[in-house]
Parts: C-alpha cells; sequence; structure tokens
C-alpha cells in the first residue's frame, strides 16, 4: 500500500507554474511600479510586456527623480500624479519615464507613465489611491532595481533605501487583493555597500512566512528580454551622460556577458560582476515584506522626503547592527 499524498492546503503555488504569475492571475489591471526612482521602472518592463502579451491591462508608474514641477500644468491628473506621454515637454534633461513613454509608443504599445515626485508616506500613498481608483487597478506590483527594497533596516548598510522604503509603506497601506514586490539585478547594491548574504537572509526569512513566491530568470533570447535591453539601450542613447548603470548591468546579464562589463564611463575605476543572477527576478508579498520591515512605523506619518530621511538616520543611531558574512562559495 503506498503512502498517502501529504496534504497540500489551497492556494499553495504549483512548480509548475511560476507564483509570480500565479500570484496575478485572477488580476485583470495592473500597476507596475518602480519603487526606487531614476530609470527603476525599466526593471518592470520584462513583466509588463509579458502580461500584456497574455492580454492583461497593464500601467506603468514610477516615483521619479525628474523635475516634474516643469511640467505644464495640464500633464497632472492629480496633485502628486504626473501623467508622463510621449508628447510630454519639459526642459529638464534626465527624464526617464518620457524617454521610455516614446519607446513605448514607437513598440505600439500603452505610452502613458505614471511620475510621482520625491515624498514622505502619506502623500505618496494618496497619488497611489488615485491610481487605483482611476485605473480600476486590483494588482500594484513594486519594482526595484537592485535589492536593497529586501532590507529590514538592521542589516550593516541599507543601500539607498528612503524610496524603495517610501514606496514600499505607500503600497502598505492600500486595501488591494494582490500587492507584490519584484527585484532585478541581484548583487547590483554592492556598490553602495550591501551584504548580499543578508539579502539572501532575508529572503529565507520570508518563505518561512510564506512570503517569498521564488526567482525567476528571463531567457536571454525571449522577446521580453530582447525588448528590455532595446529600451535599457534606447534609454542610454538619450542619457548619454548618466546612463542607467544597474539597467546597464541587467541587460548585459539578459545577453550572457560576464565579469568586468564595462558600458559607461561612469563605471570606469570599478571592478563589475556581471553574472546571471542579475537577470533573476526574486518576488515576495509586499505585505509580509512590509511587516518585517523594522522602521517602517517610524516613516508611516511623514509628508516629505527629508522626513523620511531623518526618521531612518535615528532609527540607525538607536540600533545595533547584524554581523556581515561573506558568501562562503
Amino acid at each position: 500500500m503506498s503512502p498517502a499524498a501529504p496534504s497540500v492546503e489551497p492556494g499553495t503555488f504549483s512548480f509548475a507554474t511560476p507564483p509570480l504569475f500565479a500570484a496575478l492571475a485572477p488580476a485583470r489591471s495592473v500597476l507596475i511600479a518602480g519603487a526606487g526612482g531614476g530609470f527603476d521602472v525599466y526593471a518592470g518592463l520584462p513583466l509588463a510586456l509579458a502580461l500584456w502579451h497574455s492580454g492583461v491591462r497593464v500601467h506603468l508608474a514610477n516615483l521619479s527623480f525628474s523635475e516634474l514641477e516643469l511640467m505644464d500644468r495640464n500633464s497632472w491628473a492629480a496633485e502628486h500624479v504626473a501623467a508622463v506621454t510621449p508628447d510630454s515637454t519639459s526642459p529638464d534633461w534626465y527624464f526617464p519615464e518620457r524617454t521610455l513613454a516614446r519607446w513605448l509608443a514607437a513598440h505600439d504599445l500603452p505610452s502613458t507613465v505614471y511620475a510621482f515626485p520625491p515624498l514622505g508616506v502619506q502623500p505618496l500613498r494618496d497619488a497611489y489611491r488615485y491610481l487605483v481608483e482611476r485605473l480600476d487597478i486590483d494588482a500594484v506590483v513594486l519594482v526595484d532595481g537592485g535589492t536593497d527594497i529586501l532590507l529590514r533596516g538592521d542589516e550593516t548598510t541599507l543601500g539607498t533605501p528612503v524610496e524603495d522604503i517610501t514606496s514600499l509603506a505607500s503600497v502598505a497601506g492600500l486595501d488591494l487583493p494582490v500587492k507584490l514586490v519584484t527585484c532585478l539585478g541581484f548583487g547590483i547594491d554592492a556598490h553602495d555597500g550591501v551584504n548580499h548574504v543578508q539579502v539572501l537572509e532575508n529572503i529565507a526569512a520570508l518563505d518561512r512566512d510564506g512570503g517569498y513566491l521564488g526567482a525567476l530568470s528571463i531567457p536571454g533570447a525571449s522577446r521580453e528580454a530582447v525588448l528590455y535591453r532595446d529600451a535599457v539601450a534606447d534609454a542610454q542613447a538619450a542619457t548619454p551622460t548618466r546612463p542607467s548603470i544597474v539597467h546597464g548591468q541587467i541587460a548585459a546579464a539578459t545577453s550572457g556577458a560576464f565579469g568586468d562589463v564595462h558600458f559607461t564611463r561612469r563605471t570606469s575605476g570599478s571592478a563589475l560582476f556581471v553574472n546571471p543572477l542579475m537577470a533573476i527576478h526574486f518576488t515576495v508579498d509586499l505585505d509580509k515584506l512590509a511587516a518585517r520591515c523594522l522602521y517602517l512605523d517610524r516613516i508611516e506619518h511623514t509628508l516629505g522626503r527629508r522626513q523620511v530621511i531623518g526618521r531612518i538616520e535615528a532609527f540607525r543611531n538607536e540600533i545595533s547592527t547584524r554581523i556581515p558574512r561573506a558568501y562562503p562559495h
């Protein structure tokens, strides 16, 4: 007599279907948003392309480092929400959202990219809430170029946490069926002192809590990878003096590049380590990630970015950090 099969709880993910896509399967209108500013929204492009191809309505947004206040007032959908289109005008030469909007239009894809100015948690949450209601959103995916959004606060170094954690706290306060965080570019945050053994330790803890949705590689020859590399190359051409170091490395990784591969003088003097791990999505449940952040309550009632910076610094001054470990292999 064969042993009884182990019981499986309803809703448990299957090895046969990537949990990232299984979690988004019920969604009909998805907002993919860059959590950390700059070119972060590009980290959501492969996912957006796959979802568009399957018939899902996808909208893109980004916490912006551009001078959005220079845009015409007619470009603003709400107080803290700019609707950037291919025709948006601004004297600011650094404008990743418009660059992406123009690339999307050139490929006959939905070409509005919503942009948020750097804010505190309360006004940024209001901006997200506006888009959720206006676009009938039932799933939000925050995307991070790098993995420092997965740090809980007591690590050796937090990388560049301000925008990431503000975005995390803002979306955590929304009532939605599906809220995810997905990271692309594992290892890139070493430039900012992040210890990636601690990142892996955090992912393992999230897995124990049922909050880890696994890792998913972008095949280099896939339609999504080819178009992503094209978009990154287009962005590099649009901002030649300030191309995205993060996405340059990820794009190189999706094409099989390895080691100390440089594509811009911005990285001269640095030893890069481009590798296949950079082309892997690490996805977690947003609410479970937020619950593990040790200082999220400190920034909950912030209105501006400077408040967030001050409260993170105060928290860090009060704690003892975890001892970093070198990767043993």
